[in-house]
């Protein structure tokens, strides 16, 4: 059976549990006593940690792939893999709106009025979520791979864009500037010698102070980037399984790792299946100062 846990990370208790008819692929808050999950079932839930009440929402044709709540809007935004987004109003509980995407829905990350989604064949489409009837920006990625994962960065300004082979693109939502300042970067290159084992980053999270970057990645390592020189400022102790998600907490000062088995090299038979609630401080994660020549 599907589970649905919702932790206290000071006490290292689960408060609340929640059984799913198939596997979770995503979950948000809508505030501190209530949340959302979706997954390979097509079902849209609402949960109460309270009560423990469970409602459907809503559902799609396939399965739902990533959701978020919008604090502007009122709205959940779910992407599947039947090609759509849909927006449901949170408090009547309705659909509201369907969007048609270019191919499966992959990944999503919202900030504000931003939205950025990712689907199959390498598209990324930004969506000002006022006026979703039409993406503000669609384009293929430069990534020779498909992309795996994006993430809105702190500021508002842009986003990452993580894909199979390892890679980060850092882009902007100012379309003016984008092409100009739009650049890559190895961020979990394979091993010079032996076999090419492409590692794909599954996860990207940016601090909520110093805008730096983390990467989660199938080598079981977390690294913390400065994004704007492009260098390594840490790198976490290497986790038994591939790094699936990853979180900081409001503050920054703590880092939530999700780690287990993603298959790119096969099933993995004793392969664990662990969250890990990390400490973050300034020297992991605060860019280092850049002084003007």
């Amino acid at each position: 059976m599907q589970k649905l846990r919702l932790y206290d990370v000071s006490a290292c208790v689960v408060r609340a549990e929640f059984s799913s008819k198939g596997p979770v692929l995503d979950c948000c808050f809508h505030n501190d006593s209530s949340g959302y999950s979706a997954g390979a079932d097509h079902i849209l839930c609402r949960y109460d940690f309270n009560t423990g009440a469970e409602t459907s929402l809503g559902s799609h044709d396939s399965a739902i792939t990533c959701l978020d709540y919008s604090n502007v809007s009122g709205q959940v935004i779910s992407g599947s893999w039947d090609k759509t987004l849909r927006c449901w109003d949170a408090r009547s509980r309705t659909l509201v709106g369907t969007h048609v995407q270019p191919a499966r829905v992959t990944s999503m990350s919202l900030l504000g009025n931003n939205l950025v989604v990712s689907t199959i064949g390498r598209h990324i489409l930004v969506y000002d979520i006022r006026k979703m009837s039409e993406a503000e920006q669609s384009s293929e990625t430069p990534l020779r791979f498909q992309a795996r994962s994006v993430c809105c960065n702190s500021d508002g300004t842009g986003f990452a864009i993580g894909s199979i082979d390892g890679r980060v693109i850092i882009d902007w939502f100012d379309p003016s500037h984008a092409q100009a300042k739009k650049y890559l970067f190895k961020c979990h290159p394979k091993p010079a010698a032996g076999p090419k084992i492409f590692h794909p980053v599954n996860a990207l999270a940016f601090h909520p102070l110093y805008g730096s970057l983390a990467t989660g990645s199938g080598d079981r390592h977390v690294n913390v980037w400065d994004v704007h020189i492009r260098k390594r400022l840490f790198q976490y102790s290497k986790c038994p399984s591939s790094i699936t998600s990853l979180a900081f907490n409001s503050d920054g000062h703590l880092l939530a790792v999700a780690s287990s088995c993603t298959f790119e090299e096969g099933e993995e038979s004793n392969s664990p299946i662990k969250i890990y609630v990390r400490s973050v401080n300034d020297a992991e994660v605060k860019p280092i100062r850049r002084t003007k020549q």
